[in-house]
C-alpha cells in the first residue's frame, strides 16, 4: 500500500475549521462557505517544506491516498501565538500614500503582510500585523489525492509558493525562467532549493520588454543606410 513521505509532491484536498466553521478550503462546496463566488484550486505541496502550517505539514506523512483524515491542532502548532508587538501604530500618511482608506475591521495587504485595522484617531491608526488565526486552536479535514510525479506540475507548485506567479519556463536538463531582469533575483536566491526538491537547477534567461524590442528593430534599418 502506498504511503506518503517527507519531500514527496501531492495533490491535496484540504478545509480548515475553527469552532467549526469553515476559514479556508480548496473544496468547492466548503469553500463557497466562506465566499460563495470563489474558484477551488488545484493544490500541490512538498511535504514537509512548510507550504501549510507546521501541524498539518506533519500530518501529511505516511498517509494512504484518497483516504479521508480529521486532524486538531494547538494555536503552537497552527498559525502560533498572538504578538503584542504585532500591534502597531502607524501614521495615516502610509495609507494615504497607497490611496487607501482605513477603517476600523477593514484588512489590508501592506509591505507584503496582512494588516488589520483596528481604530484610527486623527492622523493615527493602530493595526494589528498578527494573522487573524493566530493564537487559535483549529480543525482539518484532508485527503491526499495523489503523488504528484510530472515535473511541470511540481515547478508550477514551487513557483506559485516561492516566487507568488507562474513565470513562462521551459524544461530540459535545467528549468530555464525566462523574463525581465529583475526576475533573475529571485531566481538566484531559490536555485539551490529547486535543485534540492526537482532534481534541477534553474538558470534565467532575460526577454527585453516588447519596446524596448520594437525599438532596437526600428534602428536596424538606419544602421544599416548609414554604412551604406
Amino acid at each position: 500500500m502506498t504511503k506518503t513521505k517527507k519531500g514527496q509532491f501531492i495533490e491535496l484536498e484540504f478545509t480548515g475549521l475553527h469552532n467549526g466553521k469553515v476559514f479556508d478550503s480548496n473544496i468547492e462546496e466548503d469553500l463557497k462557505k466562506v465566499n460563495e463566488n470563489a474558484k477551488a484550486e488545484k493544490m500541490i505541496i512538498v511535504i514537509g517544506e512548510g507550504m501549510v502550517v507546521a501541524g498539518l505539514d506533519k500530518a501529511l506523512e505516511d498517509k494512504e491516498l484518497n483516504k479521508e483524515y480529521e486532524i486538531h491542532l494547538t494555536h503552537m502548532e497552527a498559525f502560533g501565538e498572538r504578538k503584542r508587538d504585532l500591534v502597531k501604530t502607524l501614521p495615516l500618511s502610509v495609507f494615504s500614500s497607497q490611496k487607501v482608506n482605513p477603517y476600523p475591521g477593514a484588512t489590508f495587504f501592506l509591505d507584503n503582510f496582512l494588516v488589520r485595522v483596528i481604530t484610527v484617531s486623527g492622523a493615527r491608526v493602530i493595526t494589528d500585523f498578527n494573522n487573524p488565526l493566530a493564537g487559535k486552536d483549529l480543525d482539518y479535514k484532508f485527503k491526499i489525492t495523489r503523488i504528484v510525479d510530472n515535473d511541470r506540475e511540481r515547478a508550477e507548485s514551487l513557483f506559485r509558493f516561492f516566487f507568488r506567479m507562474i513565470p513562462e519556463f521551459e524544461i530540459t536538463d535545467k528549468i530555464i525562467v525566462k523574463g525581465e531582469k529583475p526576475l533573475e533575483y529571485a531566481v538566484n536566491i531559490y536555485n539551490d532549493k529547486f535543485k534540492n526538491l526537482l532534481g534541477k537547477e534553474i538558470i534565467f534567461e532575460e526577454v527585453k520588454k516588447k519596446q524596448e524590442k520594437e525599438a532596437k528593430d526600428k534602428e536596424k534599418p538606419l544602421e544599416k543606410a548609414s554604412n551604406s
